[in-house]
Parts: structure tokens; sequence; C-alpha cells
């Protein structure tokens, strides 16, 4: 299958890139970080081509929940919900036909009870973890002890484990680090195969090589392990056909991107 993919962002979630994009370790041999909290771009993509089409990740919540439960000042704008986004390029949420979850963060798979076609797929560990995760994870996963209703309440998912095929074309690797299960997706076109990185890297600056500390990778700030995010990197770097075949979810790069190529695979 030849697919193309349609990078959307649903929003903007607030962070400190010295806290968060950057392991503390990494920041004094770093220039131009910025010390104050800035907007990133939440993108989930749009996979077109096949016989319905197919969301990896279904991006981030509205703003009120956002807000109040995860990152202060993070906003979801009038319009930009997947499902109003959609909308506007002629499709109704119950057209897609399979969701797959690079991992199921709050800000990767709102609205999930909208996709009522939708077969959803997750990895394995991942899926156990969101179910009881430990209380420093409470807010991620959206555990019923903050008193709402988990996105994936009652939703059925399948559940897949190491390099898996999905469909046709479209395959999942696991890249555990910053969340328990969390997998990259590898999408094939007509002018290559493209990774939909999650969160397994935040932003393209994670792949630099810091070569006065011996680091072959710029490892991000926040991780549920950081020994397998290292390696997942480095497993992105080896899989990769170049950085312009990583699509990030939350690299401010997506929006100029996006504007000039807007339907990526053709």
């Amino acid at each position: 299958m030849n697919y193309t993919i349609r990078p959307i962002n649903t929003g903007f979630v607030t962070t400190y890139p010295k806290q968060y994009l950057y392991h503390h370790s990494t920041v004094a041999h770093l220039q131009n970080v910025s010390e104050e909290k800035i907007e990133m771009p939440c993108f989930c993509y749009l996979v077109e081509g096949g016989d319905a089409p197919i969301l990896i990740d279904t991006g981030m919540a509205d703003t009120e929940r956002a807000n109040k439960y995860h990152h202060p000042g993070s906003y979801q704008p009038e319009g930009m919900s997947i499902i109003d986004q959609l909308h506007k390029i002629g499709y109704q949420p119950e057209d897609i036909g399979v969701v797959i979850f690079t991992h199921m963060h709050w800000d990767h798979i709102y609205y999930m009870d909208r996709f009522k076609n939708a077969k959803f797929y997750a990895n394995e560990a991942e899926y156990a973890f969101a179910m009881d995760p430990i209380p420093l994870y409470y807010k991620s996963y959206e555990h019923p002890a903050l008193g709402i209703v988990r996105p994936f309440e009652g939703i059925e998912i399948q559940t897949v484990k190491g390099d898996a095929e999905i469909l046709p074309g479209i395959r999942v690797f696991e890249t555990f680090g910053h969340s328990p299960g969390h997998q990259c997706v590898e999408v094939d076109t007509k002018n290559g195969t493209y990774i939909v990185t999650g969160d397994a890297i935040f932003i393209l600056d994670n792949l630099k090589e810091i070569p006065q500390i011996h680091y072959d990778v710029t490892p991000p700030g926040r991780y549920a392990d950081i020994i397998a995010t290292w390696k997942s990197i480095e497993k992105i770097k080896e899989r990769m056909a170049g950085e312009e075949y990583l699509l990030p979810c939350h690299d401010a790069s997506m929006l100029e991107r996006v504007k000039k190529t807007p339907v990526i695979g053709l």
C-alpha cells in the first residue's frame, strides 16, 4: 500500500524546555534553550489510501480539561479538536476504521468515544499500565481517583507487542521509555517509509549527539525509564531513512512543515 499522511495539530501544551524537553545533564552543553514556558503543538496523523482512513493518535483534550488536570495554560482553540478537523476535510468520526495509539497519555487519546466504528490498537504493556498506573501517572492516564472518566473507559482496545503489522504497509515497533509501553508507527508511502514517533522523542533535537559528554542522543527530561528512552531513540535513528521521515507529535517545526506540505507521502 502507498499511503498518504496528513499531520493534524489538535492544540497546544505548555511546558518548560529545560525541565521537559532536555535532560538536566545536557543543558549546560546546549545553546539557545529557553528558560521560559513554551507552547508545544500536539499533532496526530491521518493516514489515507486504505479501505478506510486511519488515525495515529487522536490528539489532546479540550481546553478546560487540559488546563485543569494537566499542563496549566494548555489549550485547544475552537475548531482544532480532531473531530472538528476531520469535518473540515470531509470526514465524520464514524468513517475512521483504525486508530493506533503511540501511547495512552491524555494528549494522545481524547475523543475516543466518538470513533464508533474504529478498532483501537495499543501496546499491551501500555494498556496494562494505563489501567493501573502508579499515582505519579494518575494525571497522564486520567485515573478515576481524579474524579473524572478516562477517555478509554469501557472501550475495547486490541493489544499488540513487539514489532507488529497492523495493516499492510503499517507497522508498530516498541520504543519504551517515555511510557511503559510506548510504540512508534511506520507508514509506507510512495516516497518512502515515515515514522510517527509519538513522544519517543519530543523534538528533533533529541536525536542530536553531544560529543563533549559522549552522548549519541540528547535525551528528554520527561520519561518513565531513562535507559529505555535512550535505547529507543537510538533505535529510531537506526530505522529512519532521514530526519525528514520522522513525524513527531510535539516539535514546533511541524507547524511550518504542514503549511508547506499538508499531505505527506505523495
